[in-house]
């Protein structure tokens, strides 16, 4: 065995350990709210805003006062232990996630998934889970947001129009319209939105190159139009109180327009050696196109199910971007590209009791083909003999099986075992250079939970997971930013695996101290080259030891008979880079980073009993990731009044977003080639005015998640 076995044996022993030595008690019964109305007394079960279980954190937000006015990507930002950098990368307790909705997986990441979630009304939410410990059911990349929409099934049409004006540096309108009819076995839903929105952006950086003593002072300031139309439908048909059937279809297309203008110096030694000024134009149209077609068998009284889903999803992106700079050495010329990424799935799920001891068995497999496309023309309007044209494909076929098994022993110690396999086979090809691949990989995990009494409980996670390279940093061509540097990917890139063991305490259902570890002996991190005048980032495979440990604690409290709800939770965090140091030749003093995050959610309900509620978010972050350094903290803070009208089902909303500091990154990249300070300027703030008007019976159906699904192993 391994010396890397072997610690994770030793550690896994020893919280066994732990486990099975800790004598506690307290009670496992649920937080309820009880709400009275004046005509008649009404018990009204909900639950708490924040709910703590083994494997993730779930944001209750349905009947929060906090959607009004936002988009489900407003939600993302302020869930708990969730963090978006400034690439608005979404990531959870400081670790990439892949995100999915009503558990079935995005295509989108990066900025593409932020302007998908925000065609999306916050409206429609009913809850987003932070899964930290996922069970081999899910793809296996790490941590996972599974954002679960609302589902109602009463009789007859019912549906909002909501309507948001936004006032940040611009104004910005967004408008939304969802419906939703059922008649005995049949459902639809219908949404629509559209956004016309402005948004600049400011950034400064220092760019130094170690091996040139080179120095880039680069200030620049960026402007994004975005008109962003979408549609959304889901037909639901049930044959039987069995079986079910039904369709999901979605399209979504932006209309993107961008002008960048930056201007800077370079040095050499202290010496000037250049003076420049850069204009950047970039427009482009955005087409997704995603549907789902699906069978679900569900026995209730044996508790089986089974569920086939099949998808296409097909995404286009068609643009130009010019380039024009006044320097030493001039450059103007244009980028055309036209890109285009195709996936198709066949998804197989089953779930069934096994046995007659109250074991469940959970099974199933994927098959997924992705065809992506991304073409560049580069056109040099000041040397014609440079014009270029680059032709990058990237294919891959992902075969999974997995099975999960559930069992509690002795009514207090739920137990979650499961194995997942993975094989991929990719084809990597730019002009003339190519690239093949295949390679398996088993992903165990592990769940225990010891209720020791109803009052205090210690859970135990591990997973083993592989982060894949997203297929657009595999492409070697280069490609200007809007910040004054330039980006090219790396076909060499390799994939990330690591293993996650995790440790929680839980007291009274209301308080949660929870510890992780974090290890990984293969990562890729960005490094800083200088060519022809041009500072370009590029990905590379780190091969060397990356650990990260975490501590944080979380409580969920109602005060003042159930109108106040607040949540807090706080985490230290300690990331360990020696190795990267040490290896690159790196300045010793950042072997560590070191820092601490938190946030708190509050909600008041009925003020004055005039239908009036108020919520407040509030954040302290650092920008910590890889091999990025924060050197400030961030505060975060969104502040909401809602006034409902309750016989004529009318809201109104006033929002104020990070009105006391506009939010601003500042951190430090290090590579073994040099290192960038970066300062960015967010334009989240100001404040914006909602008004949603509802009609029909807006009774909302429980979601259709299965007693095993909700209940087996510490899970859902």
């Amino acid at each position: 065995m391994s010396y890397k076995q072997n610690e994770i044996m030793k550690l896994l022993l020893s919280s066994l350990g732990l486990l099975s030595t800790t004598l506690l008690l307290a009670q496992s019964t649920q937080d309820t709210i009880k709400s009275k109305e004046i005509e008649s007394v009404t018990l009204v079960a909900k639950k708490p805003t924040v709910q703590s279980k083994a494997d993730r954190t779930v944001f209750n937000v349905e009947n929060s006062s906090i959607l009004a006015g936002n988009t489900t990507w407003d939600i993302v930002r302020m869930t708990p232990l969730v963090s978006i950098d400034n690439n608005d990368n979404v990531r959870a307790e400081g670790e990439s996630v892949t995100v999915y909705i009503n558990d079935r997986k995005s295509v989108f990441t990066g900025k593409e998934l932020k302007e998908y979630l925000k065609t999306i009304p916050a409206d429609n939410l009913m809850k987003i889970e932070v899964i930290t410990s996922p069970s081999s059911r899910y793809e296996a990349t790490g941590a996972v947001i599974n954002i679960v929409l609302k589902k109602r099934d009463d009789e007859g049409l019912k549906g909002s129009i909501s309507l948001t004006n936004t006032q940040n540096t611009k104004n910005n309108q967004y408008g939304s319209l969802n419906l939703n009819y059922h008649k005995k076995n049949f459902t639809q839903t219908f949404g629509g939105s559209y956004g016309d929105n402005i948004f600049i952006t400011q950034n400064f950086s220092v760019n130094t190159i170690y091996d040139t003593k080179t120095v880039k002072n680069i200030d620049a300031e960026s402007i994004f139009k975005n008109k962003n139309p979408s549609v959304s439908s889901t037909s639901e048909f049930e044959l039987n109180d069995k079986n079910n059937v039904g369709l999901v279809l979605e399209y979504y297309q932006g209309k993107r327009n961008s002008t960048s203008n930056s201007e800077g110096t370079t040095y050499i030694d202290n010496v000037l050696q250049d003076t420049f000024v850069q204009d950047m134009t970039k427009s482009s149209v955005a087409k997704t196109l995603g549907s789902n077609l699906f069978y679900k068998y569900y026995d209730k009284e044996k508790n089986k199910i089974l569920d086939v889903n099949l998808g296409i999803n097909y995404d286009s992106d068609n643009g130009n971007t010019i380039f024009n700079e006044t320097a030493l050495i001039p450059n103007f010329y244009r980028i055309d590209s036209y890109n285009q990424t195709r996936n198709y799935y066949v998804k197989v799920d089953y779930t069934t009791p096994l046995g007659k001891n109250g074991g469940t068995l959970e099974v199933g497999g994927k098959i997924d083909f992705n065809n992506n496309v991304i073409p560049n023309n580069y056109f040099d309007f000041l040397n014609n003999t440079n014009n270029a044209i680059s032709d990058f494909r990237y294919k891959d076929n992902i075969n999974s099986l997995y099975f999960t098994y559930s069992k509690t022993f002795f009514e207090k110690l739920e137990t979650r075992i499961g194995l997942r396999y993975e094989h991929i086979d990719y084809k990597i090809n730019e002009n003339a250079n190519e690239r093949k691949n295949s390679y398996g990989t088993f992903m165990p995990n592990l769940l225990l939970k010891y209720a020791f009494s109803p009052n205090y409980d210690l859970s135990l996670t591990y997973n083993h997971s592989l982060w894949r390279p997203w297929y657009s940093e595999f492409n070697p061509f280069v490609l200007p930013g809007n910040n004054g540097m330039y980006y090219r990917g790396n076909m060499d890139l390799l994939p990330n695996p690591s293993d996650r063991v995790v440790l929680k305490f839980g007291l009274f259902k209301k308080y949660f101290l929870s510890a992780r570890y974090m290890f990984t002996d293969q990562d890729y991190w960005n490094k800083f080259v200088e060519e022809d005048g041009k500072t370009i980032s590029v990905s590379e495979n780190f091969k060397g030891k990356v650990e990260k440990f975490y501590l944080f604690a979380n409580t969920n409290q109602n005060l003042f008979k159930n109108k106040l709800n607040v949540n807090f939770g706080i985490g230290w965090y300690y990331i360990d880079n020696s190795d990267f140091n040490r290896k690159n030749g790196l300045n010793q003093e950042n072997n560590y980073i070191s820092y601490i995050g938190g946030s708190t959610n509050l909600s008041y309900t009925n003020l004055f009993n005039k239908n009036i509620n108020i919520s407040g978010w509030f954040s302290v972050d650092n920008q910590n990731y890889g091999n990025s350094v924060a050197n400030k903290y961030n505060f975060f803070h969104n502040i909401s009044v809602t006034k409902i009208f309750p016989n004529s089902q009318i809201e109104t909303s006033l929002q104020l977003m990070n009105i006391f500091k506009r939010p601003s990154v500042d951190n430090t990249t290090y590579s073994s080639t040099g290192m960038i300070r970066n300062y960015n300027k967010w334009d989240w703030y100001g404040f914006s005015l909602t008004f949603v008007k509802r009609f029909g019976n807006q009774k909302v159906k429980e979601n259709t998640k299965t007693d095993v699904e909700k209940n087996s192993g510490g899970s859902k």
